[in-house]
C-alpha cells in the first residue's frame, strides 16, 4: 500500500534546513505511528481470525481514535478500556462514531491490562489483545519501515516517545540498513530513562541510541508557557501543526540543542512527525 508521508524542510528559530517525515499525513484519523503501529497488527489479526479488536489508553487517546477507524474500516468490532473516571469529550465522541464501545476502569484496575482482557472477554475466541499506545513486535516492524523510506542517509533521527515503540522500530531500521545514524528519543514524560529498557525489549544493539530526558515539561501531557509559546509560534511560522505531547517536545528539543551548537555545522537531521495533533483538543484552553 502506498502511503503519503513526504519529507519537508522546516527553518524555525535554530532549526536550520530540518527535514521533517510527515507521517501525520499518512490518514486523518490514523496517523503518524498509529498507522504504522496498526498495519501489522491488522495483518495479525486477520490471519488469526479475530473480529474484536481490544485494547487500552487514556480518554484523550490518539490510539484509540486509531483503533477504532481502523476497526471501522477494516469490518471489525472495537472495544477500549478508558483509564479513569467516566468523562465525555472530542476524542471520545470520534472513538464512539466510530463504533467503538468504551469501558471505564479505576486507575488501579488499569495497571493490569492482561487481567481486565481476561475478565471481560476471556471466553471470546475472536477477542485481540492490544497494549496501550499499539506496543507490540508488530508495531516495531511497522516502525523500522520508516527507514526503507528514507531517500537518502542522515546523520541524526529524532523521535518523541511515551513506551518507546516507535524508537524501538526507527532503532531496528538502522541497525538493519547498518548506519551510523544517530537516533535520539525525546522520552515525553518525567522518568524517562526506562525508555530505554523498553527499547530492549526489543532491539539489543543501541549503540546509536541517545536519550535526551530534560524536555519533559513536567511529565506527560504536562506543560508550561513556555513550551505553549513555542508551539504557537512553530505553527504560526511553519505552517505545521505539532501537538503538545509529543511533537512539540521533540521540536523544542531539536531547536534548543541547534541553539546550543550540538549538531556539527551541514549536519543531515530528520525528525519524525508521528501525528497525534488530536492532543492538540485536551489543551484547547491552554493553546487559545
Amino acid at each position: 500500500m502506498t502511503i503519503y508521508s513526504p519529507i519537508h524542510i522546516v527553518n524555525f528559530k535554530s532549526i536550520d534546513n530540518l527535514s521533517v517525515k510527515r507521517d501525520d499525513l499518512i490518514d486523518p484519523y490514523i496517523s503518524g505511528n498509529k498507522w504504522r503501529k496498526l498495519k501489522h497488527i491488522l495483518t495479525a489479526v486477520n490471519l488469526k481470525q479475530k473480529h474484536h479488536l481490544v485494547t487500552f489508553g487514556g480518554a484523550y487517546s490518539n490510539h484509540l481514535i486509531a483503533t477504532a477507524a481502523a476497526a471501522s474500516r477494516n469490518k471489525l468490532k472495537a472495544t477500549a478500556f478508558v483509564r479513569g473516571e467516566k468523562v465525555e469529550n472530542e476524542m471520545l465522541l470520534l472513538c464512539k462514531l466510530f463504533g467503538m464501545t468504551l469501558i471505564f476502569v479505576d486507575r488501579e484496575r488499569y495497571k493490569n491490562k492482561k487481567e481486565l482482557f481476561s475478565s471481560h472477554f476471556g471466553n471470546d475466541e475472536s477477542a485481540y489483545f492490544i497494549d496501550e499506545g499499539g506496543a507490540s513486535n508488530e508495531a516495531v516492524i511497522g516502525c523500522a519501515e520508516i527507514l526503507d523510506e528514507l531517500p537518502e542517509v542522515y546523520d541524526h533521527i529524532f523521535c518523541a516517545a511515551g513506551t518507546g515503540t516507535t524508537a524501538a522500530g526507527l532503532l531496528r531500521g538502522i541497525n538493519t540498513h547498518q548506519l551510523n545514524t544517530k537516533l535520539h528519543v525525546i522520552p515525553v514524560l518525567k522518568g524517562g530513562e526506562f525508555i530505554k529498557d523498553e527499547i530492549g525489549k526489543y532491539e539489543e544493539n543501541q549503540g546509536n541510541l541517545i536519550l535526551h530526558t530534560d524536555y519533559h515539561f513536567g511529565g506527560y501531557a504536562k506543560t508550561t508557557p513556555e513550551l505553549i509559546n513555542f508551539i504557537k509560534c512553530f505553527t504560526a511560522q511553519t505552517g505545521m501543526l505539532i501537538d503538545p505531547v509529543y511533537t512539540a517536545k521533540m521540536f523544542y528539543a531539536i531547536n534548543d540543542m541547534a541553539q546550543n551548537e550540538y549538531f556539527k555545522p551541514n549536519a543531515k537531521i530528520l525528525a519524525i512527525h508521528t501525528g497525534g495533533l488530536f492532543g492538540i483538543l485536551g489543551m484547547k484552553e491552554k493553546l487559545s
